[in-house]
């Protein structure tokens, strides 16, 4: 399998976690409440630059997406429904065999693959859009695997990341405060070290051909237990990239 970027490790602990994807009270608890935000900022830049209604039942009719480090397909799915083609790769077999499960009990065809964005790459496969949503941190070669990830991208496509910024604040909540005192993630879920800034990522992006377009942050609401869309990057942050057509 080509994949210089894979962290073994990595791979072993989300696979150890795979049965429990879709436990909305498990330990994804948080990404499912967080992926809203995330459906909704997708959606609203790619019928931006794809010239479609937000608002329309399938707005993503006829769009090939790829959502790397899928997991169980907790992106994967919605976005299916919106009407999309979706693919979806992740390295930990037991998270595709959980994605492949529940996409079959809930009627949706996704082609779920246990391999990498690089081999994907190698074999000239191209998308519309692609995904790379809170792995980019999971990764040992970011500018490597970020290269595979803008090479994949069609002219006229879309890139999305999703990460964490590398700051004090985000050391004392998304690892502190997520993994030791509310107990959010698992232990050991993240490493502060991997997080990248915005500078860095949108650096990686740019060698790789594409034009970051938007930058948007995305905070926590304690008062309603929810995430909404923000200006503030310190801790959460996505960004939107495009390739001249």
């Amino acid at each position: 399998m080509t994949g210089a970027s894979i962290d073994r490790d990595e791979v072993a602990r989300f696979d150890a976690l795979a049965a429990r994807w879709w436990d909305e009270r498990g330990p994804m608890a948080v990404l499912h409440k967080f992926n809203p935000v995330r459906v909704g900022y997708i959606r609203d830049e790619a019928c931006r630059i794809f010239d479609r209604d937000p608002a329309a039942p399938f707005p993503l009719e006829g769009l090939s997406v790829i959502d790397i480090g899928c997991g169980g397909g907790v992106l994967s799915e919605p976005l299916a429904r919106l009407g999309a083609t979706v693919t979806g790769l992740d390295p930990a077999t037991g998270n595709i065999a959980a994605a492949r499960a529940h996409a079959e009990a809930e009627g949706l065809t996704i082609d779920y693959r246990d391999e990498t964005i690089e081999a994907v790459a190698a074999r000239g496969e191209r998308f519309d859009i692609v995904l790379a949503m809170e792995v980019v941190e999971h990764v040992s070669d970011r500018a490597g695997f970020l290269r595979a990830c803008c090479t994949t991208v069609k002219p006229g496509g879309l890139l999305f990341a999703a990460t964490i910024n590398r700051t004090m604040r985000s050391f004392a909540l998304a690892i502190v405060g997520a993994e030791y005192v509310l107990r959010w993630l698992p232990r050991g879920t993240h490493d502060w070290e991997k997080f990248v800034t915005p500078r860095e990522l949108s650096a990686d992006i740019t060698a790789g051909g594409l034009t970051v377009t938007d930058t948007t942050g995305v905070v926590y609401n304690p008062l309603n237990d929810s995430w909404r869309a923000s200006r503030d990057t310190g801790v959460n942050y996505m960004v939107a990239a495009h390739r001249p057509a």
